[in-house]
């Protein structure tokens, strides 16, 4: 599967279980009907260090209460064993913002800022994957 389309996939097969658990005014489109994706995995420097982890996640936390997010899923590597999984970062951010305006407040906003200054040494690597486009129902 290439980027792309794994990226199509992903979003899509997130907005249609978000479709099923949220209220239809809170479904995450602008008036354009564009919202915007931000996925990040973070890899520890000290990998499989619990007390590492644990701290990112406080920061996590921290993180999602920054106001133009609409929607946080913090995740772990799931059991799944195929050949297309990666599976060597520690913990997933994946957040949902109206549009592109309210994902840049979000980069700019203090709440991220103090996030990056006080956690970014627990990690050796981020990825980010980020994606615009509008809900499908």
């Amino acid at each position: 599967m290439n980027d792309q389309s794994r990226r199509d996939f992903v979003k899509k097969s997130v907005i249609a279980g978000l479709s099923t658990t949220l209220p239809a005014s809170q479904l995450l489109t602008s008036a354009a009907g564009d919202m915007f994706v931000h996925h990040v995995y973070f890899y520890l420097k000290n990998k499989g260090n619990e007390a590492d982890k644990a701290k990112l996640l406080e920061g996590l936390n921290k993180l999602a209460k920054v106001p133009t997010i609409k929607f946080v899923h913090i995740g772990s590597p799931a059991t799944t064993d195929r050949s297309v999984i990666e599976k060597g970062y520690a913990v997933s951010w994946l957040c949902f913002f109206n549009n592109l305006e309210d994902e840049e407040v979000y980069q700019k906003h203090p709440i991220h800022l103090k996030f990056v200054e006080d956690y970014s040494a627990l990690w050796e690597k981020v990825i980010v994957y980020d994606s615009v486009g509008p809900r499908r129902s």
